[in-house]
């Protein structure tokens, strides 16, 4: 009867030949086992610190925002530095989500039931489909929110593009904007990123005294309030911002919210 002692079977694996192929494949196995478990086991003790490294930039770059804003600052500080709040909203009601929390958002939009299709004639971001919940902020001024902070995406010439999008209180007049990342080519499109650009949002209206949207950025310098500069040589880069705002502040994005705010229902 042959011998199944796991040191006596060890012994002889260890006396086969290098050229052995049975000894080959099973050391490329041992290996790719012994570094499978070391790539988890590193993967599960560094998830926590890239998900707290991933919070704090988007904290710091939150602040830089916030900074950016005439008189925001000095509200923050009368307030006692409390009066920026967190909230996550359902985006079809313009409300306060029910049921998703900033704790379980994550695993609210890990769940695909979660977003919406968006159809081509509505899809101007070129985003393919939105979140039914997103996580805001916002800033008040005893019971009349002053600030709302609201995370976008579009998509560039490169690739998709984030920003936070910072709009005034009457909900029409943007305040500032962070681009928090992007993929578009340096020198051009990617001056995007650059906090000089940037500043060219604060003042712009969104809409017409029709309510319509006529937020662009323009192909050159801005000829109007509702326009931004463009960039030289990132025609396609400025047209992709165009359309990222143009949702997003529409009713397929945070236009429900926008309009609670107003009527001083949020």
């Amino acid at each position: 009867m042959a011998d199944l002692n796991p040191i006596s079977l060890w012994r002889r694996f260890l006396t086969l030949p290098n050229e052995s192929r049975t000894k080959t494949l099973a050391v490329a196995f041992l290996v790719s086992v012994t570094c499978a478990v070391f790539v988890t086991a590193a993967t599960v003790v560094l998830r926590p610190i890239q998900t707290q490294n991933r919070a704090a930039e988007q904290q710091a770059r939150l602040e830089a925002l916030i900074a950016a804003v005439p008189g925001i600052s000095d509200l923050i500080a009368q307030s006692g530095g409390d009066a920026l709040s967190t909230v996550v909203i359902d985006l079809d009601a313009g409300a306060a989500a029910r049921d998703v929390t900033a704790e379980t958002l994550e695993a609210a939009l890990s769940n695909t039931a979660n977003w919406t299709t968006l159809p081509a004639a509505d899809d101007v971001a070129g985003i393919g489909s939105r979140p039914d919940y997103a996580q805001i902020y916002l800033l008040r001024d005893g019971d009349t929110v002053s600030l709302a902070i609201l995370p976008v995406v579009g998509t560039g010439y490169n690739g998709r593009i984030q920003a936070l999008l910072a709009l005034r209180g009457d909900m029409q007049t943007l305040a500032g904007v962070a681009i928090t990342e992007q993929s578009e080519t340096p020198g051009l499109g990617a001056r995007i990123a650059e906090p000089l650009w940037q500043q060219n949002f604060a003042g712009k209206r969104l809409f017409d005294d029709n309510g319509a949207i006529r937020f662009s950025v323009a192909r050159a310098q801005a000829g109007s309030d509702h326009e931004v500069d463009g960039i030289t040589g990132a025609t396609r880069t400025g047209n992709g911002i165009t359309q990222m705002v143009r949702f997003w502040v529409g009713p397929k994005g945070y236009g429900p919210l926008m309009t609670a705010i107003r009527r001083g229902e949020f």
